[in-house]
């Protein structure tokens, strides 16, 4: 049986001392964030994302996001531009995941193949304690098959995964979450902001945010 912590109000710290040992060893966990289940991982290793990849079956092509404790983390690995500091000031923590221009020296995990990085700040105690604690970014994806939905419980996530969850190291159960929608997803890594995803927020509040930088 994997590693498992039932999380409650007592163990918070406890959890999150266990989730950022694993992270910081390179390993797998499945934790509860203010949307879904997460899969974590070191966003800055390529071995530990790969996994993610791997347990999810995901294209190497598609990219994987992740976590931060506040603006000004995300500022030292991304560029915050006009648009993207009317978003944060407006939905962060909370579902919004921002697709944002890397800087150059960054260059591994999730930031490996590609210019951008996708971030987002959740209003999940858990999530906020452990970002803290580690120190720095971990993977934000959904924990579940690529492709298929992401189930709310970690029973059906195991099921879900099938043979490829004998790589996930710790479990922090929250038990069965709230239907929730993903986070939206927006790109403000170029000039002019683009929706890839919408979810939890709704485009129209996006458009009404930005107006004034438009």
């Amino acid at each position: 049986m994997k590693w498992r912590i039932r999380l409650n109000k007592e163990n918070l710290d406890e959890a999150v001392a266990a989730a950022s040992g694993i992270l910081k060893r390179g390993g797998v966990i499945i934790y509860p964030t203010d949307t879904l289940y997460g899969l974590g991982a070191d966003a800055f290793s390529d071995k530990a994302v790969e996994k993610i990849y791997e347990i999810k079956g995901r294209e190497g092509d598609k990219p994987i996001h992740a976590a931060v404790k506040d603006l000004g983390m995300a500022e030292q690995y991304a560029e915050i531009t006009g648009l993207a500091r009317k978003l944060t000031d407006a939905f962060w923590p909370g579902p919004l995941t921002l697709v944002l221009k890397r800087h150059k020296e960054v260059r591994a995990g999730i930031a490996k193949k590609i210019p951008t990085i996708g971030i987002r700040v959740p209003n999940d105690k858990f999530c906020l304690a452990l970002c803290s604690k580690f120190g720095g970014l971990f993977t934000a994806t959904s924990a579940n098959k690529s492709g298929l939905p992401p189930p709310r419980s970690i029973g059906k996530i195991l099921e879900q995964l099938g043979p490829k969850a004998s790589l996930i190291d710790l479990i922090i159960d929250a038990g069965e979450l709230p239907p929730r929608a993903p986070s939206t997803v927006v790109d403000v890594s170029g000039a002019r902001p683009i929706i890839v995803r919408e979810g939890a927020i709704p485009s129209a509040d996006i458009w009404n945010e930005l107006r004034s930088e438009l």
